[in-house]
């Protein structure tokens, strides 16, 4: 084997790894954005009676309950465009840890794993995709001035 085919094995081994890689994460982002735009958000936005009494029970009310299932539905859609991915990741992060708080105290802990299990793989997408960060400022600043 010549030196140079020797050398390019390794190239071609890690292209084909970070190629399974990010469909692999790109696979993810779609599981969560179902979950969140379907079995979260979709039962607080069409008053589905668990997601009513629910809220009931927290004391928020339909308000809180329609704002939650928009936040969540927003989180979904925007984990799909390239540009918002790091950012709807830390944004539905930092809604399932309200959601811990709220499964702790006021449902005694009944579920709070949920959350907390769900924040492991948007934490991962929000640091894989946190290039994008960069991108989406310029772009703002861009449009600010």
């Amino acid at each position: 084997m010549s030196q140079t085919a020797a050398s390019a094995a390794p190239v071609a081994s890690a292209s084909a790894r970070g190629r399974r890689a990010r469909i692999a994460l790109r696979a993810l982002q779609v599981l969560l954005a179902l979950f969140y735009g379907i079995a979260s958000a979709l039962p607080k936005l069409i008053a589905h009676p668990s997601a009513v009494e629910s809220f009931d029970r927290i004391g928020w009310g339909s308000g809180a309950m329609y704002t939650i299932g928009a936040l969540e539905l927003s989180g979904a859609v925007a984990l799909l465009v390239p540009l918002l991915q790091s950012v709807a990741a830390t944004a539905l992060s930092a809604l399932m840890v309200g959601a811990f708080i709220v499964q702790m105290t006021v449902f005694h802990g009944q579920n709070a794993a949920t959350p907390l299990i769900l924040i492991i793989p948007l934490a991962l997408i929000a640091w894989a995709r946190r290039g994008q960060n960069a991108e989406l400022l310029r772009l703002l600043r861009g449009r600010a001035s």
